[in-house]
C-alpha cells in the first residue's frame, strides 16, 4: 500500500468518480491512476469502486470506509510535513481559506492585506462557496480554514471559533418614501417589495424570523447570494433592500440610505473553523489573530485541546466577541 494509491482513491472519490478529471487535476495519466487503484484493490482483496465496463459507477461499502480512512491518513501526512516545515522554516508556506462572497468582499480585505504585508512569503488560496460547501471543505480537510455564519456548527470534527457578531440593515434609494419616514416600523417596510439574500446565505433565516415574530408575510421579489447584486436591484427601484450591515459602505453606497432600527432582526455570529487535529503552523496562528485579535494562540490551543464538541462550544460561548 502506497500513499500515492490512497491519494488517487481519495481524489477520484472527490471528482465524481471521473478518473480523467482526476488525472488532469493531478497532472498525471488516466491509465496510471486506474492501474494503481487496481493494484490497491488487489492487495486489499476488495473492490473500492464498482464498475460498468471501464467506467466507475459507485463506491462500494468497503470503499466508503477505506476512502474515509485514506483521507485521515493523508491529512495526518500533511500535518507531519507541516511540523517539519515549521521547525525548519516558520515564516514561509501556504494556506487555504474557504468563505462566502460577503466575507471575502466586505470583512476580510483589510486583515488579509495586513497579514500579507507582515508575512510576504506566505501564499493564500481563497475559495468561495455556499456556507454548506465551505463547511464541507473544512470538514474534509480540503482547506485549512473556513469562515461563515451558517453550517460550520453542524460538524463536530471542526474547531469552530467565534469571529464577530453582526446584523442586517434596511436600505432604500434616495427619494424613496421610506427615506422620508421618521423611524419606519417593520410593518411599514413589509408593505413594499423586498430584495434580500437567498435562503441559506448571510443569515437569511434571521430576516424570516424577524417578520414572522410580528406576524408579517414579506414579499421577496428578488433574492441573491451576495449584497452587490441586492444593492444593484435596489438602485434600479425594484424594491427595498435588506443586507448585512458589513455590506453597507458609506463611501460607495452614498446613493443608498440606511433606514430604520438596527434591532429589526436578531444578530448573528460569524465563525472561523478548522479541522480538529490539524497542525497549525506559526503563521496560521498569526493569521487567525490578525483576523480576530480576541482569538490569541493560547485561546486557540485551549479550544483545540477540548475533545468534547459540546464542552468546546461552551468554552467558545464564554469568549467576548466584537460586533461590527
Amino acid at each position: 500500500m502506497k500513499l500515492q494509491q490512497l491519494k488517487y482513491i481519495w481524489e477520484v472519490a472527490h471528482h465524481d468518480l471521473n478518473v480523467s478529471a482526476t488525472a488532469q487535476s493531478l497532472f498525471t495519466s488516466q491509465p496510471g491512476i486506474s492501474k494503481q487503484i487496481r493494484l490497491l484493490e488487489g492487495e486489499l482483496g476488495v473492490e473500492i469502486f464498482s464498475r460498468s465496463g471501464k467506467h466507475l459507477t459507485h463506491i462500494t461499502p468497503a470503499g466508503e470506509a477505506i476512502i474515509e480512512m485514506a483521507g485521515e491518513i493523508l491529512r495526518q501526512t500533511e500535518s507531519i510535513r507541516r511540523i517539519a516545515q515549521d521547525h525548519s522554516d516558520n515564516v514561509s508556506g501556504s494556506m487555504s481559506l474557504a468563505t462566502t462572497h460577503g466575507q471575502a468582499r466586505y470583512v476580510l480585505p483589510d486583515s488579509i492585506s495586513r497579514f500579507s504585508v507582515e508575512h510576504p512569503d506566505v501564499s493564500l488560496e481563497m475559495r468561495q462557496g455556499s456556507p454548506q460547501q465551505i463547511a464541507e471543505m473544512a470538514a474534509k480537510g480540503s482547506v485549512d480554514f473556513a469562515i461563515a455564519t451558517e453550517a460550520l456548527q453542524q460538524y463536530a470534527s471542526l474547531v469552530t471559533l467565534p469571529f464577530f457578531r453582526w446584523s442586517h440593515c434596511v436600505v432604500v434609494p434616495s427619494g424613496h418614501p421610506l427615506a422620508e419616514a421618521d423611524s419606519p416600523t417593520l410593518e411599514q417596510i413589509a408593505r413594499y417589495p423586498l430584495i434580500t439574500y437567498t435562503e441559506g446565505f448571510t443569515g437569511r433565516f434571521r430576516i424570516d424570523e424577524g417578520f414572522q415574530a410580528r406576524g408579517l408575510t414579506p414579499n421577496y421579489v428578488v433574492t441573491a447570494a451576495d449584497a452587490d447584486v441586492i444593492k444593484t436591484y435596489v438602485r434600479r427601484g425594484l424594491g427595498v433592500g435588506i443586507i448585512s450591515t458589513m455590506a453597507y459602505e458609506q463611501h460607495s453606497d452614498a446613493d443608498l440610505i440606511k433606514i430604520g432600527s438596527p434591532n429589526y432582526f436578531a444578530s448573528l455570529l460569524s465563525c472561523i473553523a478548522f479541522r480538529r487535529g490539524t497542525f497549525l503552523r506559526g503563521f496560521m496562528f498569526a493569521f487567525i489573530e490578525q483576523l480576530a485579535p480576541h482569538l490569541t494562540a493560547d485561546i486557540v490551543n485551549h479550544a483545540m485541546a477540548i475533545a468534547d464538541p459540546e464542552e468546546r462550544n461552551e468554552f467558545c460561548a464564554r469568549l467576548e466577541v466584537p460586533r461590527i
